[in-house]
């Protein structure tokens, strides 16, 4: 039986998945801003980002051993909050086991990006691909941190796609894999979404290629319908949220003006790029064989699902990573129907279900801990 009923008192919250929401806001109690300089990062398409910075914190020790690093890698527009919900004592993160490096993918604002760049500012900042992503992390897991091995890669949605991306290009390097509402490969009709979120802000007058100096607010408002209220929700969720079908329309209006003093156009434009342009099989070495990619995966691995997902559709992860060997492969939440929404650690089950399964996972990658000692 279809269960919504926590969502009528939690829905007035969600807007979209964290990683379509602005940045969560930082207190001081929480671990510091890092950025770590790694020079000209050079790309797969051959140009480079000039003096790149890639944002990180760590929660937890690093323990003398260098054995209990696990590795966060960020959504869409998201940034190292994104997986709060899931890090602390007891959680499945767990900092009392733990060192977790929460990163920021490039072109999320907080790494170097369109909106933050001095030296290509804008429209002139390279094109570049997840793959790109992962070796500005790679560069900082071993030339910052030094740490030749980490227990586990995580992501959800972009950082789900990540995180099997590290497991193609580095598969020695991690004991597991745990990608959150994922892709292997961008199918056709989420690269529709995005590139309708494009057209939206880019088809604005007041985008001005790129050069605009406020954000183009009616571009940004349609983005915001196109992706968070619709793609990363399910229809489930609008009628357990609304009694009356108009209602939604003020409520859209309250989330469009929300988004529109945090949110940089051309950093999504570029990640939406990116996101568009995934495909594991595009690995050096395999020849567009995204089933041969996948296989080469060494990592145990857990593939997470949602739902009705209407942006990164569940049919691509649960066939497609059938390929990886000895896969394991859930519903997050079975019964539930928030969608995309359902990484996102707004509602109660969602958030219970992938600690609890997570740290499981986790715990059975690393013998319960004794692994890492």
């Amino acid at each position: 039986m279809i269960r919504i009923a926590h969502l009528a008192v939690a829905a007035f919250l969600l807007a979209g998945p964290a990683s379509l929401l602005p940045a969560f806001a930082h207190t001081p109690q929480q671990p510091p801003h890092q950025l770590y300089n790694e020079g000209d990062l050079r790309l797969e398409s051959g140009e480079a980002i000039k003096d790149f910075s890639i944002s990180y914190v760590t929660h937890g020790t690093l323990n003398a051993k260098k054995s209990n690093a696990i590795l966060m890698v960020t959504a869409i527009s998201g940034n190292h909050h994104r997986l709060d919900f899931m890090i602390g004592p007891g959680k499945a993160l767990d900092t009392d086991k733990y060192f977790i490096v929460c990163t920021d993918a490039i072109g999320n604002g907080f790494t170097t990006s369109p909106s933050n760049s001095k030296a290509q500012p804008r429209m002139q900042f390279p094109k570049f691909v997840l793959r790109d992503m992962v070796e500005s992390q790679w560069r900082l897991m071993k030339e910052k941190l030094g740490i030749d091995h980490v227990v586990a890669v995580i992501g959800p949605s972009m950082g789900g796609m990540q995180a099997l991306q590290w497991g193609v290009s580095h598969p020695d390097y991690m004991d597991a894999l745990v990608a959150i509402v994922p892709l292997s490969k961008t199918p056709a009709w989420s690269v529709a979404v995005m590139e309708a979120s494009r057209k939206a802000i880019m088809n604005d007058p007041a985008w001005q290629d790129g050069n605009y100096t406020a954000p183009p607010e009616k571009g940004v408002r349609l983005f915001r319908d196109i992706v968070a209220l619709l793609a990363a929700r399910t229809p489930d969720m609008y009628a357990a949220q609304f009694k009356s079908g108009p209602d939604v329309v003020p409520w859209m209006e309250q989330q469009e003006a929300a988004l529109l003093p945090l949110f940089d156009a051309n950093d999504w434009i570029y990640q939406s790029w990116a996101y568009d342009r995934h495909d594991v099989g595009t690995t050096p070495g395999f020849g567009g064989d995204t089933a041969k990619a996948l296989a080469a995966i060494k990592a145990k691995t857990l593939i997470l699902t949602g739902t009705k997902d209407l942006l990164n559709p569940d049919f691509e992860p649960k066939e497609m990573g059938k390929n990886i060997a000895g896969v394991t492969i859930k519903t997050i939440s079975p019964g539930s129907v928030t969608g995309h929404a359902s990484a996102g650690g707004f509602f109660p089950a969602d958030v219970e279900f992938l600690n609890r399964e997570t740290g499981a996972f986790l715990g059975g990658v690393t013998d319960g801990g004794k692994k890492l000692d």
